[in-house]
């Protein structure tokens, strides 16, 4: 198993790799980077734009607007070819792609990720800031998932083909099939005062006076937050995990060690839980690096953004508008790491739940 494992660890260097190199050419060619964004803010005499470049740079636009100059950026026209060149500085445009990409992945090695152009801190900063949001939410969507959707499709595989099966499998499809944001919605307009009742708050994670508040308090606080957009993110995550439950154990319970067990005398509870259990849930145990990295890092955004919940989906959609490339590649790192490493835990997992899987005589 240890060479399994240092196997796949080594793979995952060239795996990031990869992705880096792919997004930073995607990026590299998509317009209204950084240096374009802050020339149409200069344009427009933005605030913003001239505070990051200093007020002592800001007469030179003034100075430079009738030099007739051309530069390669869009809106560039008429402004001072040595502002441009200072603006290229600030966001290291100055250096060519690939010495750039080397850079970056040099930092990545030692997980320094640089600082964002906007809000002047440090991606790591930006992520421990917003990590409790999507944590809040990602933690209570994949356990309240799991615990209703387990033991509903192993419920479902018993009483296959009944009226119990039929009614359930209608209520989570009807949930499947309506968008995360638009339940999100409807939950505001019934319980957050949008034109029913107000049972619920609208927004953030927690009160003002959060601080002030005993710890009983607090905790209440906390889950009358987080209620509705919890509700509004497992709504959807039911169907395919109940539905690959149930036809794991129907696949495992027509076979015929558990027609043997029957006819040895043992109970169906022992039967299931016994001997069933263990081979039906590997193939749940797969899907769960995958349903961790899309409910913590990409299936909260716009329940985020409905409930003004400042997390890391927010944060990764606000750096691709704004060409934020520090953010961008230093959570895309980030990331895809987590997930290449959730991914092998989980096959370890494979060989707890079952010993008869051996990794270590297969190829990666």
């Amino acid at each position: 198993m240890a060479a399994y494992v240092a196997r796949r660890l080594l793979l995952m260097i060239p795996t990031l790799f990869g992705i880096l190199l792919l997004n930073f050419v995607i990026i590299q060619l998509a317009p209204g980077g950084p240096v374009e964004q802050t020339l149409a803010h200069l344009q427009g005499l933005g605030v913003d734009a001239g505070n990051r470049i200093g007020a002592g740079e800001q007469s030179d636009l003034a100075a430079g607007q009738n030099s007739g100059q051309e530069s390669g950026y869009r809106g560039a026209q008429g402004l001072d070819p040595a502002l441009i060149a200072e603006i290229e500085q600030l966001y290291g445009f100055d250096k060519p792609p690939l010495e750039r990409f080397l850079k970056m992945l040099g930092d990545y090695l030692t997980f320094d990720f640089g600082r964002s152009f906007y809000s002047d801190k440090t991606v790591v900063e930006l992520i421990i800031e917003k990590m409790p949001v999507s944590i809040s939410l990602g933690l209570w969507t994949t356990l309240i998932t799991y615990l209703v959707s387990v033991p509903l499709g192993i419920r479902k595989a018993v009483r296959d083909g009944t009226s119990f099966d039929v009614w359930t499998s209608s209520i989570v499809i009807l949930g499947y099939a309506i968008p995360n944001f638009l339940f999100a919605i409807l939950l505001i307009v019934l319980f957050a005062g949008g034109t029913y009742l107000e049972w619920f708050p609208l927004r953030g994670l927690t009160s003002p006076n959060f601080d002030e508040l005993s710890l009983g308090a607090q905790v209440l606080d906390y889950f009358w937050h987080i209620t509705l957009p919890v509700l509004a993110s497992v709504v959807s995550s039911f169907a395919t995990l109940t539905m690959l439950t149930k036809n794991a154990f129907l696949d495992e319970i027509h076979k015929q060690y558990v027609l043997t067990a029957r006819a040895k005398g043992l109970s169906e509870t022992g039967i299931l839980y016994g001997h069933v259990f263990r081979n039906a849930m590997l193939l749940i145990i797969a899907g769960m690096p995958a349903a961790l990295i899309g409910i913590f890092f990409t299936g909260s955004m716009l329940i985020e953004v409905i409930f003004s919940l400042d997390g890391l989906g927010l944060l990764g959609y606000e750096a691709v508008i704004n060409r934020d490339y520090p953010v961008i590649f230093g959570t895309l790192y980030i990331f895809t790491l987590v997930g290449l490493i959730l991914k092998l835990v989980s096959d370890l997992t494979y060989t707890f739940v079952d010993p008869r899987i051996d990794f270590e005589s297969r190829e990666v």
